[in-house]
């Protein structure tokens, strides 16, 4: 797995180049159907309680995330798919990074730093816009 891949003397180690984005790829899927799923299951709940998911979601609160989650409300199951689908295609940047700074690949750990970078500036972005 990706853990293999990116731990020292692992496969990343040897040569193992093409080990580092099928794992890759592995949790950008495990990632997304998680995510696929949470929306899915908030969706039905939101059915189950009669709210028509097209009348306008939830509104979100980041502190209340989890509690809602935990208490079983649609909107828990909701903004955490929904936040997971925002967050997966980072979390495989960062893994990436990880691995080509392993390999020793500085070049491809900035192209990734910047990645990143890009990303939290367009998160400040639209949290100070509102």
């Amino acid at each position: 797995m990706l853990r293999d891949v990116l731990t020292p003397g692992g496969p990343a180690n040897d040569g193992g180049a093409a080990d580092l984005e099928p794992a890759l790829a592995r949790v950008l899927q495990a990632g997304t159907y998680l995510s696929i799923a949470l929306i899915a299951i908030g969706t039905v709940l939101l059915l189950a309680g009669a709210i028509s998911p097209l009348a306008g979601g939830p509104a979100l609160h980041l502190v209340s995330v989890a509690a809602d989650f935990a208490a079983g409300k649609p909107e828990g199951f909701l903004w955490l798919g929904i936040l997971g689908i925002c967050a997966t295609p980072s979390l495989r940047v960062i893994g990436a990074l990880v691995g080509f700074w392993r390999r020793g690949e500085r070049g491809m750990v900035a192209v990734a730093v910047l990645i990143l970078a890009v990303v939290a500036t367009g998160i400040v972005t639209g949290l100070l816009a509102g």
